[in-house]
């Protein structure tokens, strides 16, 4: 199954034209695109579903998203790209 996870934006760039920003998921750091979501800024939370973040949401929003993971315990196989 593929969720969308919330990860936090802790930095961004711009490769071979394309904004991607370096996302943190509890504490796995991974490359994300952020092309659905170019005003997202370092520090917001965005929900990512396969590489690419699809929306922004706030700080509470994204923990309890994790929650709602963790009980299913859909988190850490989504985070390890099963």
């Amino acid at each position: 199954m593929c969720l969308a996870v919330p990860g936090k934006v802790l930095a961004k760039a711009r490769i071979d034209g394309v904004e991607v920003g370096q996302v943190q998921f509890g504490g796995i750091t991974r490359q994300v695109a952020l092309g659905f979501v170019p005003e997202a800024e370092v520090g917001d939370y965005v929900m990512v579903h396969v590489g690419f973040a699809i929306s922004r949401v706030d700080e509470a929003e994204a923990q309890r998203s994790y929650e709602i993971l963790e009980q299913l315990g859909a988190l850490e196989a989504e985070l390890a790209g099963k």
